[in-house]
């Protein structure tokens, strides 16, 4: 029988019989082991960086350690007392990601801090505030510093938050959709033949999808994903065919192909960048990889009137 408890319990046991096993010895328990440890200080010094009067909370008399008390946090976090103590001693229970976060708004945890209590709970961190989508302040000046370089800023889940003009140029279908839409996974398997940028498909639509399932597992509880995912199994026999494969593979760069209606072919290779403080944001570079490439990009930069966006279908 095993026993693993909830946000009222305590302690994990594994009962076989009449001999009662625990898993500190191994290697996976030491490393819980730390991880509680650590958890522990991690809330301690949280809490006690809190002053009283900064919550609502009254001074109150003789109090042996600085900031909030233990019962003061649960009590603003909407949680049990017992609860939130075994959690700050590091016990092994269970917590969902609603009463984390309510914990993480209490402590005012930012997002660093709130990301790294999910991972010392071992709880999947729920999908990332909207400030996770905000960008340096400097970031479209770099953008534009890269030119004539091809760039953009892309998310985990390969939403498209920034460019500059020579993305555009190679890429002009970006402007037409709406930013809900604005993801390269979405744009290259729901643009038509016709009017699609991505001239090496045969290649890049399975190369694209075993990458962003590799992705997808570190983010495979949050809405926003699980929902891209069904809208294009549910639009794309393509996709929900190469999604069923279950194919992964490692980020890195690779050899993109974009079709332009005027210049036709440009051939890039791509160069991720990871952006410090941004949540999985990435800076994609695309440098043309020949030198007829190279002039076609140059062409469509100084003839912005025939690079613009097609029509829609």
């Amino acid at each position: 029988m095993a026993t693993t408890l909830g946000e009222g319990q305590a302690g994990t046991v594994t009962t076989t019989g009449t001999t009662t096993r625990t898993t500190s010895g191994t290697a996976a328990g030491r490393g819980a082991t730390r991880r509680r440890t650590e958890l522990a200080a991690f809330l301690r010094s949280r809490r006690e960086r809190i002053a009283p009067h900064e919550v609502g909370m009254p001074p109150g008399q003789r109090r042996r350690t600085p900031g909030l008390r233990r019962e003061e946090v649960a009590q603003l976090a909407g949680v049990g007392v017992t609860w939130y103590t075994w959690l700050e001693q590091g016990r092994p229970i269970n917590a969902s990601t609603q009463v984390l976060d309510a914990v993480a708004r209490t402590l005012r945890l930012d997002g660093a801090e709130r990301e790294h209590l999910y991972r010392l709970a071992e709880v999947p961190e729920a999908e990332p505030p909207d400030e996770a989508r905000q960008l340096p302040e400097d970031m479209q000046t770099i953008l534009d510093g890269l030119l004539p370089l091809p760039a953009a800023v892309c998310n985990a889940r390969s939403d498209v938050l920034a460019w500059n003009a020579a993305f555009t140029a190679i890429f002009p279908c970006i402007e037409t959709f709406p930013p809900c839409e604005r993801n390269t996974m979405w744009i290259t398997f729901m643009t038509p033949p016709c009017c699609n940028p991505v001239g090496n498909t045969a290649e890049e639509m399975p190369m694209h999808v075993a990458v962003f399932r590799y992705r997808y597992s570190r983010h495979m509880n949050e809405p926003g994903w699980k929902e891209l995912v069904q809208r294009l199994q549910a639009a794309n026999p393509e996709f929900a065919r190469l999604w069923a494969e279950h194919e992964v593979a490692l980020p890195g760069p690779r050899v993109k192909v974009f079709r332009h209606p005027v210049v036709e072919e440009i051939r890039t290779r791509t160069t991720s960048l990871d952006i410090t403080g941004s949540a999985g944001a990435r800076l994609v570079v695309y440098t043309p990889i020949d030198g007829e490439s190279r002039d076609r990009v140059s062409w469509l930069l100084a003839h912005p009137e025939l690079a613009a966006p097609p029509h829609r279908h």
